[in-house]
């Protein structure tokens, strides 16, 4: 009974939506097609950001907004703090001002499907950055491989921890869909293997304080561990300060995500094993380049689709890097990091 809803929501919901999106794509593809005959007209983009929590999120927001000012954009940025119906209502004020792309770094995946019909029914494209919009047939979906990220965190635990050894899964917000995904990569890393995941948690909002006190709190109740799946770098700065409190850090095999220079601090100094590298600047450069290809145009080249729940949305995916002490190197020819930032605390070997 399941297959069958789920086979009907994928097929009978766009049928009846058709009519819908269509006149909506008209409405896009006219409004490109009248900036095609403007001459002085900047592109307006509206960028909504879940929040600055994140440390990488104002690198996206830098790069964005350089490259879109480069190829002739405005971008009004907003900051919803990680709450859901400031996203919902700050969406809708870049709707009233006439928005020709609404890029959105989504709070939940699955409340934004209303106010993303809204903007579509006013012409406006939408782009779903980094985080799925679930159910909403938005004009690009643009991220990082997610589940390639989880296998990534699941591999390097594999390699770095005893047989039998005790896994500590300290995931990111429920509401993010790439939390799903991620933790998707990270249990087929490690189905073939003998290690015990013995507890799951989830950092709601991104607060990686959650991270320390799930994880002390096991410890504190006697519990053992092997190595922690952090759901990104913040998380995992947390949970090293509740290990080295119990002087575990660096016993225990620690894994993120983001490249934060904490985080590649912390793996030449030894407190943790990998963090996951996602060149951020790349990705906004990208979806900046996309977002005024679709305002002037109405289309952008994509890879292929990726289904949303109910509609294949079009979809470009980049690639992730695994980042150890072995080759830091990586982030240091890229620019993201300096190296005598990195190597602040101790001497590179």
């Amino acid at each position: 009974m399941r297959r069958k809803r789920k086979y009907l929501r994928a097929v009978l919901l766009p049928v009846l939506c058709l009519g819908l999106l269509a006149g909506c794509a008209s409405g896009r593809r006219q409004r490109a097609a009248s900036r095609q005959g403007e001459d002085s007209g900047r592109v307006q983009i509206g960028l909504s950001f879940d929040s600055f929590v994140i440390e990488r999120w104002q690198r996206d927001r830098d790069a964005f907004v350089a490259r879109a000012s480069e190829l002739g954009a405005d971008v009004n940025v907003q900051n919803a703090n990680g709450n859901v119906e400031e996203q919902i209502a700050q969406i809708e004020y870049l709707i009233e001002k006439d928005m020709d792309v609404i890029a959105v770094i989504a709070v939940d995946s699955q409340k934004l499907s209303d106010v993303v019909e809204k903007a579509e029914r006013e012409g406006i494209y939408v782009i779903a950055y980094d985080r799925l919009i679930q159910n909403a047939g938005v004009d690009l979906y643009i991220s990082f491989d997610n589940e390639r990220i989880g296998q990534m965190m699941g591999e390097s635990i594999a390699a770095n921890t005893p047989e039998h050894g005790k896994v500590f899964m300290m995931c990111g917000s429920p509401e993010d869909h790439n939390v799903s995904l991620v933790e998707n990569g990270f249990y087929s890393a490690l189905e073939k293997t003998d290690l015990d995941i013995v507890e799951t948690a989830y950092a709601d909002n991104w607060l990686a304080e959650i991270g320390y006190t799930a994880v002390g709190s096991y410890l504190d109740a006697g519990g053992t561990l092997d190595a922690v799946m952090c759901g990104n770098d913040d998380i995992a700065s947390q949970v090293i300060k509740a290990l080295s409190e119990r002087r575990l850090a660096g016993e225990v095999c620690v894994v993120g995500q983001d490249a934060d220079l904490g985080a590649c601090q912390r793996i030449v100094e030894g407190t943790q094993t990998m963090t996951v590298y996602k060149a951020v600047e790349t990705l906004a450069i990208r979806a900046a380049e996309s977002a005024v290809a679709l305002a002037r145009d109405g289309e952008v080249k994509t890879g292929g689709t990726y289904f949303d729940g109910t509609f294949e949305v079009p979809y470009i995916g980049l690639e992730p890097v695994a980042v150890t002490k072995s080759n830091m190197q990586v982030i240091i020819n890229d620019g993201y990091h300096l190296e005598e930032d990195i190597y602040l605390n101790v001497e590179r070997e």
